[in-house]
């Protein structure tokens, strides 16, 4: 058994308590994954047992994945206390939106690049690789650089922006609640 005494936190204390770039990526990346199973989980469901039609259910399943990440972010991965749950909700939408976006486009960018270099096809990369690597490259690039760089300092945050979306959203009418 190991003594961790005073000031010597252990790795499990650290991973769910620390707000150093590190750990909180790595708790960034079990909230991905619970949002992912839970995206893949409904959009299979709604798919097979409801019938619905790949896009719906696809659609459906990815914004109830969304929903669990913020949540799970809000409270878990970046704990923004202090920070009003409706500007982190339009935050998180506006970024989400974008994040779609770069996937999207920065796919179709980096696939078009690799269709491009015949010499894939001469060393024994297949056409449908083609698209298999410019989404996990994509995707991975998204990942860091765009959606972890603004949860961590820009959605789960206060930011000047917040007042004037809380501001907004009062005058619509939708109110903070406990």
């Amino acid at each position: 058994m190991s003594d961790n005494g005073p000031g010597k936190a252990g790795f499990g204390q650290k991973l769910l308590k620390s707000n150093s770039l590190v750990f909180t990526y790595l708790r960034s990346i079990v909230s991905s994954q619970c949002a992912s199973w839970a995206d893949m989980l409904i959009g299979f469901m709604l798919f097979s047992w409801l019938g619905l039609d790949p896009f719906m259910a696809t659609m459906a399943g990815a914004v109830c994945g969304g929903v669990v990440n913020c949540i799970l972010n809000y409270r878990f991965t970046f704990r923004s206390e202090g920070v009003d749950w409706r500007a982190v909700a339009v935050k998180y939408i506006l970024v989400w939106l974008g994040s779609m976006l770069l996937n999207s486009y920065g796919t179709d960018a980096v696939y078009g690049l690799l269709r491009s270099w015949s010499w894939l096809e001469e060393i024994g990369f297949k056409p449908d690789g083609y698209y298999a690597a410019a989404r996990l490259s994509t995707s991975l690039a998204v990942s860091w650089f765009w959606n972890f760089a603004l949860q961590r300092y820009f959605v789960y945050r206060s930011v000047w922006l917040d007042r004037h979306i809380v501001a907004t959203l009062e005058a619509a009418g939708i109110k903070k609640t406990k």
